[in-house]
């Protein structure tokens, strides 16, 4: 088994985001996890994601505060906490965290082809 403690969990840099800290949790230089890797984004008041589409699925947990979610056709969903959602590969996705709160989310992927 291997674990991460929080004050030990590398931060990285998620192209198209903004006003966002992401820690990673399981995965690439975190463990040996092979299947997916799992991080945990911090989005600050008016912090989000542009829209973007990737060939990989996603699944994203809210454990605190509310973002929304933008998808490509325009339709909005707004996750609170322990609210999660399922996005297809090749779905494009907006995040935006419109309160006044810093909004956390646990984000699982597969790694990309070729990692």
């Amino acid at each position: 088994m291997e674990i991460t403690r929080i004050e030990d969990a590398g931060g990285y840099e998620a192209p198209g985001h903004f006003d966002m800290r992401g820690l990673r949790l399981q995965g690439f230089d975190a463990s040996a996890a092979l299947f997916a890797w799992t991080g945990l984004s911090h989005f600050l008041p008016g912090g989000g994601a542009v829209m973007d589409a990737s060939p990989l699925e996603k699944i994203y947990v809210v454990i605190a505060g509310e973002v929304t979610i933008t998808l490509d056709s325009g339709e909005k969903h707004t996750l609170s906490r322990l609210d999660s959602c399922f996005i297809p590969g090749g779905e494009g996705r907006a995040i935006t965290n419109e309160s006044n709160h810093v909004a956390s989310m646990l984000v699982i992927m597969p790694y990309p082809e070729g990692s």
